[in-house]
């Protein structure tokens, strides 16, 4: 596990989906770049294999099909950076916090704003490096926690700070869970490629404009610490999805906050897989006749 380097879902040119491993153009990572990939058969947690078949990509999926999604669990505060800019202390344990598998969204698919999240302020992001669960495991040691990898994607942990800090009681999940506000991919790099999570330049653009620029290095809990923590206890199922919290440059962070407006353009991105572009879009009213 895995046979794959750089695994696409996405839909053909002849209308029907398939999973790939991406072919990128020489001197290229960012799979968003792909335009072929070669066929993948079998299961993608188990025997799979990449077939010499070459399909041509119309469009990015979200890298996992919703059927073999699991559990979405997601850190708060795991870079230093982040923890200083809203002056809050770093934690001695993961900050955890889960989103609804109606959340995640693909690559490339807008972020919609329900009605209830354009009350008050708050609309921000958060660019993370998303980890992908392979192989079933529970209680696993700190050494062993990459054989239990699938690999990693980037995600926006897209959140509403009223609704997530002062509305919502410090009940995070309840600002951050919205349909479509998780976005990732473009796709799954394995741990053969990726072999340290933890040397990856991680950023957000808003509207091409830089808002985050950071690194893997200043993650507070690896992705070792991470898996080994979060299965204490508790089983760790292929499909499971973790994003593991994002550095400094949130909208909340800076002075004065800056927060997200209808059809700003967010990029996500992180060495070595690519980046996710999203548009906002806020909910309008209905047609009153």
């Amino acid at each position: 596990m895995p046979a794959f380097s750089r695994l696409v879902r996405f839909l053909a040119r002849d209308g029907r989906t398939y999973y790939g491993d991406a072919i990128l153009p020489q001197g290229v990572t960012d799979i968003s770049k792909s335009r072929q990939a070669r066929m993948i058969t079998g299961d993608i947690f188990g025997k799979h294999n990449v077939t010499d078949q070459i399909i041509d990509i119309r469009l990015l999926l979200p890298p996992l099909d919703p059927a073999h999604i699991k559990t979405v669990r997601c850190l708060g505060l795991n870079y230093a950076d982040h923890a200083k800019e809203t002056n809050m202390p770093q934690p001695k344990y993961p900050i955890l916090f889960y989103k609804p598998a109606t959340a995640l969204s693909g690559p490339s698919d807008s972020i919609p704003v329900p009605f209830v999240a354009q009350e008050g302020a708050g609309l921000d992001h958060e660019t993370e490096l998303v980890i992908v669960i392979g192989k079933r495991c529970k209680d696993v040691p700190e050494p062993e926690a990459l054989n239990h990898i699938l690999g990693y994607s980037v995600g926006n942990d897209v959140s509403h700070r009223d609704w997530q800090i002062k509305w919502g009681g410090s009940q995070w999940s309840h600002g951050k869970s919205y349909d479509g506000w998780a976005p990732y991919g473009p796709g799954i790099v394995s741990t053969d490629v990726i072999k340290d999570p933890h040397r990856l330049k991680i950023w957000t653009k808003v509207n091409d404009e830089i808002r985050q620029n950071g690194t893997t290095a200043d993650l507070i809990f690896g992705v070792e610490k991470t898996v080994s923590l979060l299965s204490r206890g508790v089983t760790l199922l292929p499909g499971d999805v973790i994003f593991t919290g994002t550095p400094a440059g949130v909208g909340m962070g800076r002075k004065p906050q800056v927060w997200l407006k209808d059809g700003d353009v967010v990029e996500v991105g992180l060495e070595q897989v690519g980046v996710c572009i999203n548009k906002i879009e806020f909910s309008k009213d209905e047609a009153k006749l």
